[in-house]
């Protein structure tokens, strides 16, 4: 089963992304500030690595989609379903006249 994902608020996931940026140089390696930090913050660090890789693609340090990108694929993804269950009521509603 799957687990339960805890929502974190905006401000902590915020905090946690900037102090794995500000104490980069303490750690030998950004997974190691990863680590350290995300136990502090009560977190994973797998769930605050993935946090700073989205900060990153946000502000265009590593290639990828930005989270207002990703949103936009899941509005267009939402609105395509709808329209396709739309097309299939008029499908039949017209093949019911016809």
């Amino acid at each position: 089963m799957k687990k339960q994902a805890i929502k974190y608020s905006p401000e902590v996931i915020e905090r946690a992304v900037r102090m794995v940026f500000e104490s980069k140089d303490q750690y030998e390696s950004q997974w190691a500030a990863i680590i350290s930090i995300a136990g502090k913050n009560g977190c994973t660090a797998e769930t605050l690595r993935r946090w700073v890789r989205q900060h990153e693609r946000d502000t265009g340090q590593r290639p990828g989609a930005t989270t207002v990108e990703q949103q936009r694929g899941k509005e267009l993804e939402r609105e395509v379903r709808e329209l396709r269950k739309a097309n299939e009521i008029l499908r039949l509603a017209s093949a019911f006249f016809a």
